[in-house]
């Protein structure tokens, strides 16, 4: 068991942190402040290999593991909780069309994603189904060579900006058996956007519904066999949750130093606030619990990359216990600023409105609790 990074890791890891410190932590607040959706910056992520992290270098990607992914989310995060986070669902678009994918469509769009000459948006969600994924309505209908697709997608990240949206439809039955994913590119006749939701945080990438009417696309663009989809969005899922708990490790990092430099600075009842026993508790656990999410985290990670039979449960596990621990340390911090925390002059409130989602997307906590329960508890089931 060693816990070190490779050298390897290690590079990646510093890469990403400068990056996050010269191009997001400077324009968060502004982006935050003004909902710009910054794919200029985004799009500078293709050069250092970001665009494609775990999709595979014949078609322009890094084929890096899901630990290394952790790591540069984990790092891109502590600049712009937001900004990483879209940059994790172009990552999960571009990896499912490389895995599942034909070559015809590996070819053809797998490097204009990993090269950023298209932003990608993933279609799961719908008005009607959240964490009941299976229940999904958007139909696509066969039309000689072509889908016929008609229905909603909600709360889709990039929506209307994006140039390709990995959808998942209904081709057959009702439940998980009935569902298959097809890629429509932004311009497809039928396609249209809803107004931008207006949100409590991740203001710097846009969230709208997306509307499918009569939109018609050809066959060659489903990903895989009919039937599959559901498999290939649980898959998906994994990696994402994995990405989303690194964002809320990264963004709780830093959180904790800018709580540890207040504390050094702001003088209370004439000592510094470091200096009372109480808050240094609380320092230390902040610390404690980032250190247990963190090992955590990686830990999963590794089992995904190992494709251990255990790996979904601990990537669930993960995903619960990271986003909780990462949205409490920053409360925690926002709290040691006292009044300035609540302030836009600080990065802490908008650090925590950012966080707040991770424990409700890519499956609610509630959600990982059953996966895990339900993992945990498959020998019982028959038993008298």
């Amino acid at each position: 068991m060693d816990f070190a990074l490779s050298q390897e890791q290690e590079a990646i890891q510093e890469m990403a942190r400068r990056f996050a410190e010269d191009e997001l932590a400077p324009n968060a607040a502004a982006w935050d402040e003004e909902k710009y959706f910054p794919v200029d910056v985004i799009k500078k992520t293709a050069a250092l290999g970001l665009a494609g992290i775990y999709t595979r270098d014949d078609v322009g990607g890094s084929g890096l593991g899901r630990l290394d992914a952790a790591l540069i989310f984990e790092a891109l995060s502590a600049g712009c909780t937001s900004t990483a986070a879209y940059l994790s669902i172009h990552n999960m678009c571009s990896w499912m069309i490389d895995r599942f994918g034909d070559d015809a469509l590996r070819e053809k769009y797998c490097p204009r994603l990993t090269s950023m000459e298209m932003v990608a948006s993933y279609c799961l969600t719908e008005p009607g189904s959240g964490s009941d994924a299976a229940a999904l309505k958007t139909k696509a209908v066969r039309d000689g060579d072509d889908y016929v697709l008609n229905g909603s997608k909600a709360f889709i990240s990039g929506a209307g900006v994006s140039d390709l949206y990995v959808v998942m439809v209904r081709t057959g039955g009702e439940g998980p058996k009935g569902i298959s994913t097809v890629l429509v590119e932004k311009d497809t006749p039928g396609l249209s956007f809803g107004a931008q939701e207006r949100k409590m945080g991740w203001n710097s990438q846009p969230t709208a519904i997306v509307n499918f009417e009569d939109c018609r696309i050809p066959v060659a663009n489903r990903v895989g066999a009919e039937g599959e989809g559901f498999k290939f969005a649980m898959m998906g899922l994994d990696g994402g949750r994995l990405n989303i708990a690194a964002c809320s490790l990264g963004t709780a990092g830093a959180a904790l130093k800018a709580a540890l430099d207040y504390a050094n600075e702001r003088i209370a009842f004439g000592k510094r606030l470091n200096q009372q026993q109480a808050l240094q508790f609380k320092l230390a656990d902040m610390a404690t619990e980032l250190e247990a999410a963190r090992v955590m985290l990686y830990q999963a990670a590794w089992k995904l990359d190992n494709k251990t039979p255990d790996a979904t449960r601990h990537c669930a596990m993960a995903k619960r216990f990271v986003t909780d621990i990462g949205f409490k340390v920053v409360n925690d911090a926002l709290q040691i600023h006292g009044g300035y925390g609540y302030l836009k002059d600080y990065p802490l409130e908008r650090m925590l409105r950012d966080v707040r989602v991770h424990q409700i997307l890519e499956g609610t906590n509630e959600i990982m609790r059953v996966i895990v329960a339900r993992d945990l508890l498959k020998d019982y089931q028959g038993r008298g």
